[in-house]
């Protein structure tokens, strides 16, 4: 499988705390609704690609272990809302919400 993100994906990625993992995940859906909203679909979905991987790098991350039921469930509504239907309703403002929060958790950590 090849990675966009070659270096996190190599180890440096759980060397991040889950938040500083989760806000690096917010600041691709910001892009993702950004391109969006531009009107450029292509890198739009780009962006949202690379969502989808950090978050799988998340997800394989030892220490998210009791975190899974979590992440698993944001990967499957951002593709709902992204990719399907939004069946769960989910608009790109409560995204920006969810994610802030760890954006702010992890500039709280430094």
């Amino acid at each position: 499988m090849s990675h966009q993100h070659r270096e996190l994906a190599a180890g440096r990625w759980n060397l991040l705390s889950f938040a500083e993992q989760m806000a690096n995940i917010g600041s691709e859906i910001e892009r993702t609704i950004s391109w969006k909203k531009k009107g450029r679909p292509e890198i739009s979905s780009r962006a949202f690609e690379r969502a989808l991987e950090l978050i799988d790098l998340t997800v394989a991350d030892a220490k998210n272990l009791t975190r899974l039921r979590e992440l698993l469930r944001v990967r499957e509504a951002i593709s709902d809302h992204f990719y399907f239907d939004n069946f769960y309703q989910s608009t790109p403002e409560c995204w920006k919400r969810y994610f802030g929060s760890f954006l702010i958790a992890a500039r709280g950590k430094r």
